[in-house]
């Protein structure tokens, strides 16, 4: 039998494969790992110890989106979403990495990045003093997957197909283009569609028809996480190609480090630890057909026209690790979750943003003041002064809400349960409250409180609050 493996790789090349294939299968461990990397690399030479080693250096041989059991988070009883185990409660946290070499400062020199423990996983803070009402950066999103409002509107031709913003009075007509290939899409001018040419092609009707049941399918069911996965799966396999052009080599390892980074929950663990059972959510049926349709997209178009428009697009293999952590079932439920933790709230994905972690007393608003000329970018501004060392929070969730709601919301996606100083402060109030009712009014006024919180927790769950 001849011998396949014939050298042994550099220690930066070998640490490169790892931390990609680690980075894709945060839940393998070292021997899985080890064979996975001389699966997907057959022309090299290395031990599992030299793997282990690797995995060992950089803190990767546990991670947060393994099953952590933990007796309580901070109530002395496990929380109404988690799953009990014996005497303690299991809890998946969500896990992300930092990205080696990210330019902070030329986003903003007076912050920086900091990773904190395994759970909290990392943040921004501040190096210097920052005044409230300071705008702190603006940024582009990595991908778009616009909100449907805006998503019709470019299907319609009557919004830019990259930057989102509809066109209007303020838009120099004489500049508007439309797509090579004469499909719906329109941009605000050159730029806008050259840039497109990352993203656009394999999402294009015309250029690659087998993507249009998966986009039909989002757009039906209104699943904004898998129009958001089909955008950067679109731009992955779009820029990285497997050439022996070492640039390209360099763009790709740098696009699947940024895909890795962001903080990933699959919806298969958040379904099964963190889902109440009558949530309104998509299940392992409409997972499976969402993933049968992605394939087709991107892989596995089910005729040979489409086919052979594919093959156009796609005109070298992807490198193994890459293919799959996109294409493997596992992977595109990881990458699923991964696009509904960190997608703003229309529907863009940003690299720094994607940093900042919750408060329900946030000190960082997040703003889209280009409305004229291009909708998908943000601003970052400061709400109140900002101390150095002190971390940068935006809300995940609709402050409005009570607490209970609040933690209800950030319980659903594995966070844990809230106590920060306003959560504390507002539950010691509430438990106040109905302590003060029972006293005065007995148990008839206790019943009509609790009638309240259940219209309230049922108007939510419909939808109509």
């Amino acid at each position: 039998m001849p011998v396949v493996a014939t050298s042994s790789p550099s220690d930066q090349d070998l640490r490169t494969a790892v931390i990609s294939l680690k980075s894709a299968h945060p839940t393998l461990g070292i021997a899985k790992i080890h064979a996975l990397l001389l699966a997907s690399y057959p022309d090299w030479i290395v031990s599992e110890k030299r793997t282990k080693k690797i995995l060992q250096s950089e803190g990767l041989t546990l991670q947060t989106s393994q099953l952590t059991a933990e007796a309580t988070l901070t109530s002395p009883s496990p929380t109404k979403h988690s799953k009990a185990s014996g005497s303690g409660t299991v809890n998946v946290y969500p896990s992300s990495k930092l990205i080696p070499n990210l330019e902070i400062s030329k986003y903003n020199a007076k912050i920086e990045v900091k990773h904190f423990n395994k759970k909290k996983g990392k943040g921004l803070v501040a190096k210097e003093k920052i005044l409230a009402g300071t705008p702190l950066w603006k940024e582009d999103p990595y991908i778009v997957a616009a909100e449907w409002e805006i998503y019709d509107l470019q299907q319609s031709g009557q919004a830019c197909s990259f930057c989102t913003t509809p066109f209007t009075s303020t838009i120099t007509t004489s500049l508007i283009t439309s797509c090579s290939a004469s499909c719906h899409a329109r941009f605000c001018n050159r730029l806008c569609r050259d840039r497109s040419a990352r993203t656009h092609p394999l999402l294009c009707p015309v250029q690659n028809p087998a993507s249009i049941p998966l986009l039909r399918w989002a757009r039906k069911t209104e699943w904004m996480a898998l129009h958001a996965l089909a955008c950067m799966t679109s731009r992955v396999v779009t820029l990285c190609q497997n050439t022996k052009d070492p640039k390209d080599a360099i763009v790709a390892e740098e696009e699947w480090r940024i895909v890795s980074s962001f903080a990933t929950l699959s919806i298969e663990d958040r379904a099964k630890y963190h889902f109440r059972e009558s949530r309104n959510e998509p299940d392992s049926e409409s997972w499976r057909k969402a993933f049968n349709l992605y394939m087709q997209a991107f892989k596995e178009p089910p005729t040979p026209p489409d086919q052979k428009k594919l093959g156009k697009l796609i005109k070298n293999p992807l490198r193994a690790d890459i293919s799959q952590g996109l294409f493997q079932y596992d992977a595109f439920l990881k990458n699923l979750g991964k696009m509904s933790l960190n997608l703003e709230a229309h529907g863009g994905l940003y690299v720094l943003h994607s940093h900042l972690n919750h408060s329900c007393q946030p000190n960082v608003s997040i703003r889209h003041l280009d409305q004229r000329s291009a909708l998908f970018r943000i601003t970052a501004i400061s709400l109140k002064d900002i101390e150095p060392g002190e971390e940068l929070f935006i809300t995940y969730v609709n402050p409005t809400m009570s607490v209970e709601q609040r933690r209800d919301e950030l319980e659903q996606w594995g966070f844990g349960r809230c106590e920060c100083a306003r959560c504390v402060k507002e539950e010691r109030e509430e438990l106040e409250a109905k302590s003060h009712i029972v006293g005065e009014g007995g148990d008839e006024d206790l019943f009509k409180f609790s009638q309240a919180d259940l219209e309230r927790e049922l108007k939510i769950g419909l939808g109509v609050m």
